[in-house]
């Protein structure tokens, strides 16, 4: 049972890649891939530009800091100048509180610009792959295009196309049935002549009208064959025509029998 299931499993994967294969556009699996190709991109320069913008901020709260660090060590020298020595190292004390904070803000910024050159570098790169993808892309589906027009042309040429090849079967078929309703008419016309058959349009020669017939085509045939020996014997054709008329008429006494009837 599980043998019989593996095959049957085998047997759909099979057809449904057949059945795909024949759906499948080479051009559009190409220009879907490029698309994919552009949304990693724009995700990685989105992720530069959050990068960028959180270094940028990093940098401003620097300057807030600097500047107050300034500040600070500004009063303090302005408090010892009064001699406010207390006022002096609470300033100083402040200050180097905010240094703290400057030095791992720079860490963080420079772990930041780190982490930003990478990105844009990888985009760079990234960008030029797109690029060359686009023009193979490009150049595939242009290639692709020209071998489906050369290949439907080659078929339109020589008449194997699924079109052509519906009418040649339609024509084939119309010169069979002709051909087998030619042959059917001449079965039944012999059929008819020789009298195996009967004519129901009423138009059936009797027994006596076949035999005259017959008569008929042997005196024509005697005649001829009379016509021909006196053109041989140099005699005249007239004297021949008339001398087989008169041994015709001896050696057919039904005939004149058919006659006097």
């Amino acid at each position: 049972m599980s043998g019989v299931m593996k095959r049957m499993g085998m047997i759909f994967r099979a057809k449904a890649n057949k059945a795909l294969d024949r759906a499948e556009d080479p051009r559009e699996t190409l220009d879907y891939s490029y698309q994919k190709q552009l949304e990693l991109l724009q995700k990685v320069r989105r992720g530069v530009a959050d990068v960028a913008t959180s270094r940028k901020r990093l940098e401003l709260q620097l300057n807030q800091l600097q500047g107050q660090s300034a500040k600070l060590e500004d009063q303090g020298r302005k408090a010892l100048a009064l001699g406010r020595e207390d006022l002096a190292r609470e300033a100083l004390s402040r200050r180097a509180a905010l240094q703290q904070q400057v030095t791992d803000l720079e860490t963080q910024h420079q772990t930041l610009q780190g982490e930003e050159e990478k990105l844009t570098l990888a985009a760079q790169r990234l960008q030029a792959k797109v690029d060359a993808f686009r023009t193979r892309k490009e150049t595939i589906k242009a290639t692709y295009t020209a071998a489906q027009a050369q290949t439907r042309i080659g078929e339109a040429f020589s008449g194997i196309s699924e079109e052509m090849g519906d009418v040649g079967m339609a024509i084939q078929r119309a010169e069979d049935k002709t051909a087998q309703l030619q042959a059917r008419a001449g079965a039944i016309d012999e059929l008819l002549a020789s009298g195996a058959l009967d004519d129901q349009s009423g138009m059936a020669k009797d027994d006596i009208a076949a035999e005259l017939d017959r008569l008929s085509g042997g005196t024509d045939v005697e005649l001829e064959l009379q016509r021909m020996k006196a053109e041989l014997a140099g005699g005249s054709s007239q004297q021949a025509i008339e001398g087989g008329r008169q041994d015709q008429g001896q050696q057919s006494p039904n005939q004149h029998k058919f006659d006097k009837q």
